[in-house]
């Protein structure tokens, strides 16, 4: 595995700890800019560490989601209600 930048591992920290979120979600809370929570998540996905799913509810977006953390329930309810 490659040493992560400080980027990828605030994001994959957010993941972590904030549950499955799209990119806008991800920019949210990492206070970062875009294109540096775009570069941060490449890293993560060249690495295995997070997982991609497509946004049920709408499927132009994506949802990125900390590999080693199961996705939350009350997350795939909000899905489906």
């Amino acid at each position: 595995m490659n040493p992560l930048p400080p980027s990828s591992k605030t994001v994959l920290t957010i993941l972590h700890n904030g549950g499955a979120m799209t990119h806008k979600d991800i920019v949210k809370e990492a206070h970062c800019s875009p294109r540096t929570v775009r570069y941060a998540l490449k890293k993560l996905k060249e690495n295995q560490l997070i997982v991609e799913k497509m946004n049920i509810q709408d499927m132009r977006q994506i949802i990125y989601q900390d590999r080693s953390v199961p996705l939350r329930q009350s997350w795939v309810s909000d899905l489906f209600s």
